[in-house]
């Protein structure tokens, strides 16, 4: 009996084990469209925490019957340090420009892609900036994988870069019937897991059980894997009981003015305006935040279930002072070095 129960430890210690990363490069994401450079916190934290990697949202790619593919929300970030990080040209593409695209639009598309990326560079960035690789980011499905996928082919052998792409969780547990992008890598984006607009009880920035259910399953993803992980919080505004707006805010100062009515929903007590957008008295709004344990418990669960390549880039969305006063410097190093223990 002693020696079936000791050999039953030993299976549940073998399978319960954590996958420790020997080295971790580390990341952020740069989401902002309206800022010329990093303020002096951002770039204070950067140097802190020893980050030399930022994944730069260029620009977005929307998609019109009128007006076809066309670029939005371009980056007005400018860096012409001497020790410039390594940048990250990232593109988000939504899933409609490959719904029903020819192949002769997904040619152009690739063309005009990289071209403008290229031309960001040279603008807007120092040109001795040696830029190793493209990211796109795209959430696809089943109609758009196909020609979602001819255009990160076309976009490889143009760019002559290596090419990385966003993986969602779904994807990422369903390969099979979702594909694998033809990609050099991917990073798995453990963040957004659900509509926040369909499930009002759950905090859809990061659902751990939901989280856990998706990262369950035995085989092995077959591209090399990075890691993105949430480091924001929003509130969802709604006004006459109608969804109005997200907005990306001070939550601390936020709470000041709301009541709880009950778990992730508030009510405003004062009529303020906030990040231009006017809150009466009365206005419900669902709050969704993540406290540094949040996370830690992501990574433990991330750890848990996938087993991730020695070098690995961790991610955190996104580099903005406002979002990352919620942590300490302590708590955010600790979001990259805990893959490591």
């Amino acid at each position: 009996m002693k020696t079936w129960f000791l050999f039953g430890v030993i299976l549940t210690t073998l399978f319960s084990c954590s996958h420790k990363v020997e080295n971790v490069e580390k990341s952020f994401y740069y989401w902002k469209s309206d800022e010329w450079n990093f303020s002096e916190k951002e770039d204070s934290l950067l140097k802190k925490l020893k980050v030399n990697k930022l994944y730069v949202k260029f620009f977005e790619v929307e998609h019109s019957d009128a007006m076809g593919n066309y670029p939005i929300s371009k980056t007005n970030l400018n860096m012409y340090r001497a020790d410039s990080l390594t940048i990250v040209p990232t593109v988000y593409l939504r899933n409609s420009v490959f719904i029903n695209a020819s192949k002769g639009s997904l040619d152009t598309l690739a063309n005009n892609v990289n071209f403008l990326i290229n031309k960001y560079v040279n603008e807007k960035f120092d040109r001795q900036l040696p830029v190793k690789e493209f990211q796109m980011d795209c959430d696809w499905t089943l109609k758009s994988k196909d020609n979602y996928f001819y255009f990160l082919k076309q976009l490889k052998v143009l760019s002559k870069k290596e090419i990385s792409c966003t993986l969602r969780l779904y994807p990422y547990k369903y390969p099979d019937k979702m594909g694998v992008p033809p990609v050099d890598k991917v990073t798995l984006m453990c963040y957004n897991l659900m509509n926040p607009l369909e499930n009002h009880t759950k905090n859809s920035i990061l659902d751990l059980e939901e989280m856990k259910q998706y990262l369950d399953t035995d085989n092995a993803y077959p591209l090399h894997l990075d890691v993105a992980l949430p480091t924001y919080s929003w509130i969802q505004v709604y006004q006459n009981n109608q969804f109005s707006k997200v907005i990306y805010t001070d939550v601390k100062a936020t709470k000041k003015i709301l009541k709880p009515v009950k778990p992730l929903w508030y009510e405003v007590t004062k009529d303020t305006v906030i990040e231009d957008t006017y809150l009466r008295i009365g206005d419900k709004i669902k709050l969704e935040e993540l406290t540094a344990g949040n996370i830690q418990k992501a990574i433990s669960i991330i750890k848990r279930q996938i087993k991730l390549d020695k070098n690995t880039t961790i991610t955190l969305f996104h580099l903005d002072e406002k979002q990352l006063s919620n942590y300490s410097n302590e708590e955010l190093s600790g979001f990259y070095s805990d893959f490591c223990k």
